[in-house]
């Protein structure tokens, strides 16, 4: 990115037009890094968020508290760029230097009163440091680590709490200085030690308390990040290095793209010097490289992260300019391919646009052009995946083989806080999904095809293990979402343990299989009128009268507990047009509403039938039909 050329973000600046052009932000900074980040981030840290939203109202604004021991000041710029980069709106909120104790420990504070959407108690090594006089001894330092860990798991149980923002809680890097003070290597060895050990007290803050992200800095210390900067450190009191704190911010902005609901779902990748070497349709099967050699042995590190990160979830597209029989002979018997035919939910082999290509894979598996990351050696394929698909984001290779995996995961395209059992099935179950298109075509009658599908639909109450997973529909549900609020885990359990309130669980399957737990009803009592505060389905399930299902079971449910009636609202955005007309559909009365929200009203007269086609078994019920 240059900041100078037409079009630039200096060029906005002066013209004063960031604010009203700033969703061309994001395509500004697709492709900016270290120092031009950096440039970019001190342009935009002057931007009002007020302003941007009064030209902009739909931009995600990410309300962030920054707390710690050092000065922080180096580290907004950065979060304004990573979030930028996304799409985001920071608003920002940084306490003191050094507050982070009366800070987390104050319901009442400045932190807490921000309402913050995220906290970054930011840590670096002087925590422990400060507290030594010297000289000092292994074991002052063994004391000084467990008074500041045990303090910062403190601060962390008063803070999940009070709050249902997300905390995030850093590793401590271990200064060469410091251990470069002992003279023998037993005692350095000791140090790394109890250093360790207390940095695996960090990383383990996370595991049962799901608002809490702890980010461990050593895989941003390997990559040739300082730690620190030793002038910095004495004259200003920043103890983190500025390039350690813009790699710091890039994972937080890869964080709070998962937050606002904009984690990527496929990775749609070419094939001819991305997946192997060389071009199929000029080198034939056996002339790629792939599986030996140098250059084919880094293909295949390549298609091993493509098949770690298929297993978790992503879901794996092929798009290629090739014949399509060629393509697939590879996939299935080429003796040196790590990936195969069947862990790709589309394969897109001729030679059409690869625009279309995207567009078509959308429409096939129910996703959004915006849940895609393309990635190709191609400038010319890349730029028009820009132009055409600019929802869609673009990791751009080369001929160097032996950088596609750098490329690719520099961006934690896929990060989610946990993986579920239904991420762990998400190829297999869009393959089904497949399946059930291949039905839907051989029924020239609709109604024929869902009978046919033979469609089972169970709703209750979530189980404790299945709350991670309601919270990630929460995220990532955007097409069937009410109201699109997006609850983190911890605030899924409060809902589910309310008295007053519950939260249902939707489970859909077929003849085809389970497509897993793909919905969830938010439900709030008050007096004789029950809320519907949320209702959001999985795309793969729409349009099979599943939701039809869902709200007649919560009206007869809400009428056989004593309601007098059932309230909701709808909540339109650029995504959810399609269920605009749900609650009217099913017998609710619209009551009234503003620009954001319309709500609805249903007196429980004559409730709606559960359609035909599904037999529905509600847990706390029994089967219903």
């Amino acid at each position: 990115m240059d900041t100078s050329r037409p079009g630039s973000l200096l060029e906005l600046f002066r013209a004063g037009r960031l604010a009203t052009d700033y969703p061309r932000v994001r395509s500004l900074l697709a492709e900016a890094t270290g120092a031009e980040l950096q440039r970019a981030g001190r342009l935009l840290c002057r931007l009002d968020p007020d302003e941007v939203l009064r030209h902009h109202a739909d931009t995600p604004q990410v309300r962030t508290a920054v707390t710690g021991h050092g000065n922080l000041a180096l580290l907004t710029p950065a979060l304004t760029a990573e979030l930028a980069r996304h799409g985001l709106l920071l608003r920002p909120t940084l306490t003191d230097f050094d507050s982070y104790v009366p800070e987390l420990s104050d319901p009442a504070g400045e932190l807490y009163s921000a309402g913050p959407d995220l906290v970054l108690l930011v840590l670096d090594p002087m925590v422990v440091l400060d507290d030594l006089r010297a000289p000092w001894t292994l074991d002052e330092v063994r004391a000084a680590v467990e008074h500041r860990i045990s303090l910062i798991e403190a601060l962390v149980e008063r803070f999940v709490a009070h709050s249902d923002a997300t905390l995030v809680v850093n590793t401590l890097p271990l200064p060469r200085t410091l251990t470069a003070q002992l003279i023998d290597y037993r005692s350095r060895a000791r140090l790394g030690t109890l250093w360790r050990e207390a940095n695996s007290r960090l990383l383990g803050l996370g595991d049962s308390r799901p608002q809490v992200v702890a980010l461990d800095l050593d895989p941003l210390l390997a990559d040739g990040v300082p730690a620190t900067d030793p002038r910095l450190s004495a004259y200003t009191g920043a103890h983190l290095s500025e390039p350690l704190l813009a790699a710091y911010a890039r994972e937080i902005g890869h964080l709070a793209r998962h937050l606002t609901g904009r984690t990527k779902k496929c990775l749609a990748v070419d094939l001819d010097q991305t997946l192997w070497g060389g071009v199929l349709s000029e080198d034939g099967r056996e002339g790629i490289e792939v599986g030996e050699g140098l250059r084919g042995r880094a293909f295949t590190a390549f298609q091993r992260v493509l098949a770690q990160l298929a297993s978790q979830g992503v879901l794996l597209s092929a798009v290629s300019k090739n014949d399509p029989a060629p393509v697939r002979e590879v996939l299935r018997d080429h003796p040196g391919m790590t990936l195969r035919e069947d862990d790709f939910v589309q394969i897109k082999a001729d030679w059409s646009a690869k625009p279309g290509h995207l567009r078509e894979i959308a429409d096939t598996i129910g996703i959004g052009l915006d849940s895609f990351v393309f990635v190709d050696d191609s400038p010319h394929e890349c730029g028009l995946v820009r132009a055409h698909c600019p929802q869609a984001d673009v990791v751009a290779l080369d001929e160097e083989p032996a950088l596609h995996v750098e490329k690719l995961l520099a961006d934690g395209w896929f990060t989610v806080r946990t993986v579920t059992a239904e991420d762990t099935e998400r190829t297999a179950l869009y393959r089904a999904e497949a399946a059930r298109g291949e039905l839907r075509t051989a029924h020239a009658d609709p109604d024929d095809y869902l009978r046919d599908l033979r469609i089972t639909v169970t709703i209750g109450p979530v189980r404790p293990d299945e709350i991670a997973r309601v919270s990630q529909l929460t995220l990532r549900t955007n097409q069937f979402n009410l109201t699109t609020e997006r609850l983190q885990p911890a605030a899924v359990q409060q809902r589910a343990e309310d008295p007053d309130a519950s939260v249902l669980a939707v489970h859909v399957s077929d003849r085809f299989g389970s497509s897993g737990l793909t919905g969830a009803v938010f439900l709030r009592r008050t007096g004789d009128v029950l809320t519907v505060d949320n209702f959001l389905l999985s795309c793969r399930v729409l349009a099979r009268g599943v939701e039809q299902a869902c709200l007649a079971a919560v009206l007869h449910h809400a009428k056989a507990q004593g309601a007098d009636a059932v309230e909701a609202a709808y909540r339109p955005t650029a995504k959810n047009a399609k269920v605009r007309h749900l609650y009217p559909s099913a017998g609710f009365e619209e009551t009234g509403g503003d620009t954001t929200s319309t709500t609805f009203r249903h007196r429980l007269g004559q409730l709606p039938d559960v359609p035909g086609h599904i037999r529905l078994i509600d847990r706390s019920r029994g089967a219903r039909k």
